[in-house]
């Protein structure tokens, strides 16, 4: 029988599913079902720091007015912030007690490289056995030059990482003119791994009104190419282990992902629309396809065809579609 075990985050995982960042688990009781169906393992919904502030926006108001005592304040902002991230930190402990053996890592996404070494420190007093840093910022300000977004990552990264013990790994989006590069410099910061690519949330217009609204909340199965695309050709360039999220809804599109060089695969949607049980799934179907075609481990199925193993790796960067419809006629 295949060998389904793999490393990310900078841990031993019993197999390459991991349950990424969402409230499927945000219970105890549906972390042991994750662990039960064979999920290597599970990450938190990540702690917005926005969503912190937004729920005591309006007594922080109230303190603010007519008082002056900067103390006074610098106390109150930490104990919104304990006390936010209280539920948090519970689940971590009461899932470390009752016995859950596969790693629970935590999400973050701030705001202020402050606040990110606040809630990693906090994260690791709880147990949590890695840290993601769901890290995103659109690049719509046309007066903030390449350089500072870069540095706004690099510094993050650079303090998280020597501010804890734990593991820390980098959730990232492909909103970079120079990805490839960032990619490799980001491995070389002490980092356990990078996935790509973090899922950005999705508006539409509703025509009628007039207003601005979600859309596509789930993923689809196409929106694994990217990730695709971007492991078989950073496989061989970073310093670190890759896993590949977003559109993975069959256990072809995991094998793929792990040919084009991806430790491990994190799925959510998947599970949304088929349950806990789409987990075991994934795990029994990749274990009997890799007995089928020969590959005793994940180590040696990863990379099978990155940039370098196939026969032709200038595909992977053809953006065109010269071969397909370069005499396509109505």
């Amino acid at each position: 029988m295949a060998k389904l075990d793999t490393q990310f985050f900078g841990l031993s995982l019993k197999t390459p599913i991991i349950i990424g960042s969402s409230g499927l688990s945000s219970s105890v009781e549906k972390i042991k079902q994750f662990e039960e169906n064979g999920a290597g393992a599970v990450v938190l919904k990540s702690i917005f720091e926005e969503e912190i502030y937004y729920a005591y926006q309006e007594e922080l108001k109230k303190q603010l007015i007519g008082h002056h005592n900067l103390e006074h304040l610098d106390y109150f902002d930490y104990e919104i912030k304990t006390d936010q991230i209280q539920k948090y930190l519970t689940l971590i402990k009461d899932a470390k007690k009752q016995g859950v053996s596969i790693p629970i890592v935590a999400s973050i996404n701030c705001s202020s490289s402050n606040d990110w070494i606040f809630f990693a420190k906090k994260l690791e007093e709880a147990g949590a056995d890695a840290i993601e840093l769901n890290m995103f910022v659109l690049p719509t300000d046309i007066e903030r030059s390449s350089e500072e977004v870069h540095y706004y990552y690099y510094s993050i990264i650079r303090k998280v990482v020597g501010s804890v013990s734990i593991p820390v790994s980098v959730k990232l989006s492909p909103y970079f003119s120079d990805l490839a590069g960032v990619l490799r410099d980001i491995s070389e910061m002490g980092i356990a791994g990078i996935t790509l690519f973090n899922r950005t949330y999705n508006i539409d217009i509703d025509i009628n009104n007039k207003e601005l609204v979600p859309a596509m909340i789930l993923s689809h199965q196409f929106e694994y190419l990217q990730s695709l695309r971007w492991v078989g050709i950073m496989d061989k360039i970073v310093s670190c282990e890759l896993s590949a999220s977003t559109g993975i809804h069959d256990v072809e599109t995991v094998i793929k992902l792990i040919m084009a060089g991806a430790s491990a695969t994190q799925v959510v949607s998947g599970v949304y629309k088929n349950g806990f049980g789409f987990v075991k799934e994934l795990v029994v179907k990749l274990s009997e396809w890799m007995d089928e075609n020969g590959f005793e481990s994940i180590e040696e199925l990863k990379g099978a065809a990155n940039s370098i193993n196939v026969k032709n790796p200038a595909w992977y960067e053809r953006v065109q579609f010269m071969k397909y419809f370069g005499e396509y006629d109505q």
